[in-house]
């Protein structure tokens, strides 16, 4: 399952191999307006709706807390000191950094120790608080006070950091939030992050209006290697209205490069994919992708699917007994409860695809909107989507908490902090729109423009991982149920679901 969340995040980024970056001993540049400044801007709702309602402030407590206790450990490993209650020390400046304007710098020293700097805004008692709690983690820290801000340097480099964010407190900056991370650097300090794989990334949050807009740029190590043929859109199976549309391409060198993929992947590998959702009906979400032959394609995936759960019984890890069944132009996945899932091989004007669902499709009703083909007309697109956030959020939740529950992995319970939280900023979040274009030899440009800054699947993803029980890792896994459990509590016969229409 950590697979599949790792997938989703990968999905912006296809293709390209990574080396050593431009700016090699970045690790990272973080510019953060505050809660108080942001609060008494002209437009603020979003921020308000996303980051200051109750359920919010419990969420970044519950956060804050093992963010600290996290923390704490870390430093002690990496820095090499050990701090007596280091988790309490650290706990109250994570409150100020949730509300108070700061600026971070962090880069690799010449010992492969990391430099760190930050500049924050902070009264004189706060201020003697970070002084006090940071020294037991830095001995060799130095403070400074000038102007309202406080600047601390670790101490582990030559000290010219903390005179560099100097300059910028007094240079003016729109954004909430500017970021630049260089996440190969911080995986050598992280190595879990390099499961993830993320080029250089650098994205900028404004709010012009009562919409959020973020701006940024995915740098690549070396020229990228995409193709991005002309869009094959399904325009028979594919149609409104729709609650989520995505439609991405260029990402078969990626795919055939990752590991996990390498037991379910078919030749030779799809470029495109476009996902969409229906409304009302929970599970009409819908996948297609281009293939040159539809039908091998599913004689192939037929194959690998059948080894996967072939594997997965003998492992003894099956939830429940799955049987694959294939009958003309029909992949069925029997034994899953409440959905029937399938794969179809279809044929369009576009060409022959492989068409993935867990409902019956809706015969087409209108044709695709203007709007929509004229967005995809653009040269050097590569991930478009556009969603109706609070009309995803449900279908999106019942697709993964029932995914979570087939695969054996915890599922996010509704008396979380962080489902609470999605269930109250929802009603909210209405129309959100990213676009990932190619904008150079070793360069994409992404936007977007949302009433929140996240999608619904971003929100499910972010809520499971903050839950995660080894966070800030993300090991959703439920250890294996015994023997006499499984005796006494066998897992229920699924409900029966009417089998999807054969495709015409």
């Amino acid at each position: 399952m950590k697979n599949i969340f790792v997938s989703l995040l990968l999905a912006l980024v296809p293709a390209g191999v990574r080396a050593a970056l431009p700016t090699p001993d970045l690790v990272a540049q973080i510019h953060f307006a505050g809660a108080q400044k942001i609060s008494a801007a002209k437009d603020f709702n979003a921020f308000t709706n996303e980051f200051c309602s109750a359920e919010a402030l419990v969420l970044r407590a519950h956060t804050a807390d093992k963010v600290s206790a996290w923390l704490a450990g870390w430093l002690q490993t990496n820095v090499g000191v050990a701090a007596p209650s280091g988790a309490i020390k650290l706990r109250p400046l994570l409150d100020d950094l949730q509300t108070a304007e700061w600026f971070l710098e962090a880069r690799a020293g010449a010992n492969q120790k990391p430099e760190v700097a930050v500049a924050i805004k902070l009264g004189g008692e706060r201020a003697q608080l970070w002084q006090a709690n940071l020294k037991l983690f830095f001995p060799a820290a130095s403070f400074k006070n000038a102007n309202g801000w406080l600047f601390f340097e670790s101490g582990t480099g030559v000290g010219k950091l903390a005179d560099g964010l100097a300059r910028k407190t007094s240079a003016s900056d729109a954004a909430w939030l500017s970021v630049d991370v260089n996440w190969p650097r911080l995986a050598q300090w992280y190595p879990q992050l390099k499961e993830l794989g993320l080029p250089e990334t650098q994205f900028a949050v404004t709010a012009p209006d009562d919409n959020l807009r973020i701006t940024g740029k995915f740098l690549f190590p070396e020229k990228l290697t995409l193709n991005l043929e002309p869009w094959q859109v399904p325009t028979n199976t594919l149609h409104p209205p729709f609650v989520s549309f995505t439609a991405v391409r260029g990402f078969a060198a990626w795919l055939q490069a990752q590991s996990w993929a390498l037991p379910y992947k078919i030749l030779p590998a799809p470029n495109q994919a476009f996902v969409w959702a229906l409304p009302q009906i929970p599970y009409q979400t819908f996948a297609a992708a281009p293939v040159a032959d539809a039908t091998n394609g599913l004689a192939q995936t037929y194959t690998n699917l059948q080894a996967a759960l072939d594997r997965q019984k003998a492992s003894g890890k099956s939830v429940m007994p799955l049987t694959l069944e294939r009958a003309n132009n029909t992949l069925s996945l029997t034994g899953v409860p409440f959905v029937a899932p399938y794969l179809q091989s279809v044929r369009e004007p576009a060409g022959q695809f492989l068409l993935a669902g867990a409902f019956p499709n809706t015969p087409r009703g209108k044709p695709l909107p203007v709007e929509l083909s004229q967005r995809l007309a653009q040269n050097h697109l590569v991930l478009y989507h556009w969603e109706i956030t609070a009309e995803r959020l449900p279908q999106a939740l019942n697709l993964s908490q029932l995914g979570l529950l087939m695969t054996s992995h915890r599922q996010l319970g509704g008396e979380t902090a962080s489902q609470k939280w999605i269930q109250k900023i929802a009603p909210k979040l209405g129309n959100t729109v990213t676009e990932i274009s190619q904008s150079g030899p070793a360069e994409m440009t992404f936007t977007r423009k949302s009433a929140g800054v996240f999608t619904a699947v971003e929100l499910l993803v972010l809520g499971n991982w903050l839950e995660a029980p080894d966070f800030p890792g993300f090991n959703l896994q439920l250890p294996p149920r015994s023997k006499n459990l499984r005796r006494l509590h066998p897992v229920p016969a699924p409900l029966s679901v009417p089998a999807p229409a054969p495709a015409k």
